[in-house]
Order: structure tokens, then sequence, then C-alpha cells
């Protein structure tokens, strides 16, 4: 089949979820499928990433959009327009020209959308689209304005609007609609009562999985979150975890290490740190130093209440053969039950109580482990989601 694929990044490095999540699909469906890729960038250091993804796309273009967020052009489109600030934020005059020639010059089978905020650059197309949403993304942006101070937060809420009616508007628009999840699935379905969404789950890469689940050392253990900290959910989750969560932990397991990294730590994170936490800051293209966090620590935990699609941290953990602790949204959208393949835990009292329990119980702790990594070579392979994508893609095409 011909896909013309948009994204609102470039999807190399796979630093961040959407990148990892493009990438694979990428790999995988250019076996059997040719793809025109067009995907968005704001920094012209990204182009030089075109080179990464050739192999896995007939035609590339890389489309400027606004470098920084705050700009004259953008604050004024966001305010005096119907588009929301997310629109307004990610909308390329270039990509819109792209999208309008190609797509009368050739003929394709689908277009896939990754994300509804690239869905204004496709004009009105006799081509079939399936727009898949990554989050709901109203309700990410809501959880940030509520974060806010109460005497600002007004100032948001038109934005709000804008935001969750576009977002619906485009929902309808595409001939299909795909959610990483069974929660996002739902909640369209509320809003939208007359579309039903497949699911298109986030998997596990490749590169995460190990051969085989290895002894772990519990004397002296390290306890591992990883995170992008440009998302409120991950620094909310790292605040709950040192300030309330660690000194639980620690006063018990003094011999515990709680090990933090992510894109932009030290800048994002405002926290008082203990001779037990260890803040690791990494580079976009850092994936060497990920796959060895995630090898050589002993649990993952994932303080995390914030909305927002499925948690590939959750399941490179689970393909690394390291348990993992999370609170029920941290999980949520993943076939995963509590005591079987994770440990759920939705106070700081119970993260630590369940960390102290399977550290201390070498039995649970292979139980869960090996449940968890083999649910996640089961269902969170991308080779096999990237078949299950293909069958949609055929009934699109047949519609």
């Amino acid at each position: 089949m011909k896909i013309l694929m948009l994204t609102p990044y470039v999807p190399y490095p796979p630093a961040s979820g959407g990148q990892i999540r493009t990438l694979n699909l990428l790999k995988y469906l250019s076996k059997n499928n040719e793809i025109t890729l067009i995907a968005l960038y704001k920094d012209d250091k990204t182009k030089k990433y075109k080179e990464f993804l050739k192999p896995y796309c007939k035609n590339i273009y890389l489309c400027k959009r606004p470098e920084k967020p705050w700009q004259f052009k953008t604050i004024w489109r966001a305010i005096f327009s119907s588009d929301p600030f997310l629109i307004a934020r990610n909308f390329s005059e270039e990509a819109k020209k792209i999208v309008s020639t190609i797509v009368k010059e050739e003929q394709f089978d689908v277009i896939h959308a990754e994300t509804f905020y690239i869905m204004p650059h496709i004009q009105d197309t006799d081509t079939p689209i399936f727009l898949v949403e990554q989050t709901i993304e109203y309700k990410v942006y809501q959880h940030f304005v509520n974060s806010l101070p109460f005497f600002i937060r007004f100032l948001f809420m038109f934005d709000i609007v804008k935001l969750k009616r576009w977002e619906s508007f485009y929902w309808r628009k595409a001939l299909l609609v795909g959610t990483v999840s069974e929660a996002d699935k739902k909640e369209i379905q509320r809003l939208e009562p007359n579309i039903t969404p497949v699911i298109i789950p986030n998997c596990a890469g490749d590169e995460m999985f190990v051969p085989r689940l290895e002894k772990k050392d519990f004397t002296k253990p390290v306890i591992l979150f990883i995170g992008n900290f440009d998302w409120l959910q991950n620094t909310e989750a790292v605040t709950i975890l040192s300030t309330e969560v660690a000194p639980l932990i620690n006063k018990l397991l003094p011999a515990a290490r709680i090990i933090v990294a992510g894109q932009n730590a030290k800048l994002k994170l405002k926290i008082n740190l203990s001779p037990n936490i260890e803040i690791i800051n990494l580079s976009q293209d850092d994936s060497a130093t990920v796959l060895r966090l995630y090898k050589t620590s002993t649990l993952f935990i994932a303080p995390i209440f914030g909305p927002g699609g499925t948690r590939l941290k959750i399941l490179a953990a689970m393909a690394s053969g390291l348990p993992v602790i999370s609170s029920k949204t941290g999980v949520e959208g993943l076939n995963l039950s509590d005591n079987t393949h994770v440990l759920i835990a939705n106070t700081p009292q119970e993260f630590a109580k369940q960390t102290i329990r399977i550290l201390k119980d070498e039995k649970l702790y292979e139980h869960i482990r090996k449940n968890a990594y083999d649910l996640a070579k089961k269902e969170y392979s991308w080779e096999y989601i990237a078949k299950k994508l293909e069958i949609v893609y055929q009934q699109i095409k047949k519609t």
C-alpha cells in the first residue's frame, strides 16, 4: 500500500514517546508498504536525522514550524483566531503546501495522521484519513492549567474550550480514529458517540527486550524513574517520589538508591536531593544510557497521576525485566493486572509499602517481572502492532 504519514515531530532520535512510536511503525510498515513521510521540525539541527529515516521511506519532507512557542505570530493566532495554542504552535505553511501538492500528484491508499493537531495541514481530499490520537490533548492541557495558580487559570480556559472543540472536529473529519488505550477510546466515544475508534497501542522497542531475565542484587537495590521532564506528569511524579515516597523507603531500606533520569531533568526538576537520590540528565540521542539504566536497575517506580496516553516507560521496564510499581493512572490503558504483571499503589505510603514488599520477597519479584516480560513479548511488540495496523489500512482502503 501507498501510505502518506504526517507527524508533528521528526521521528528520530527515539527520545520521546511519539518519536519511539513512529520510528518503530516506520521500521515494520516499510517492509510491505511504500511510505511518504511529512514531519515538522522546529530546530534546523534536527534535519540531520533525515538520513536515519531514509531506509524506511520512499520520500521524506521535513517542514519548519515555529521554533519557539512564545513567538508573536503564534500568540496572535492563538488569541485572535479560532485555533487553540496547540494548533498555532504546530502549524507549518510549508507542510500545508506540500501535502496539497503531493496528494494531487500521487494516489495514496491512506493518509495516516499522528495527532489531531497535524490535521490542519490536510485539505479536502478523497484519500481516506486515519487519525491516531496518542493522548486526549484537551485532558492533558486541562491538567496543566489546573496546576497553575488559581488567579491565572482563567487566562487559559478559553483555549481549553477551543482545543476540545477542534479535537472533536478532526475526529469527525477522519474516516477512522485510532487510540493507544481503551480509556482514550471510551473518552472519544463519550464526546462523539458516532465514532468507534480502533486501538493501536504503544509498545516496547526491540532494543529494550533483554534475551533472558538475569538475577538481580537485592543488597543494594536501584529504583528507577525515567521521563521527559517537559511533561508536567513526569515532574509531578518525581516531586512525589523525592519528597514523600523516598524518605519512607530509605527509612526501612537505607541501602536503596533512587535514580531519576530524563531530558531536561536538572533544568526542570526543583527538588531537594538527598544522598540516596541521583539525577541524571539525558541528551536527546543518549539511548545507550537509557538502555544501561533499564538493564542495571532493580525496580521501576511510577507515581504518575496526570492523564496522557500509555506510558512507554512502563513498557520499556517490562521488556527490560524490571518489575513495575505504578499508580492506577500510570498503567491506564495497558492490559496489566495488579499482583500479576504490576504492583499498584495510589498513595506515597502504598508506594513505599509495595517497594519494601517486592524487594524483600524474591518469589514475588520473579513472579511479577516474568509475567510482565512475557506479556510485553506477546502483546506489546511493534512487529505485532504494525501487522494490526496494516489490517486497519486494508479495511480503510475497501471503504
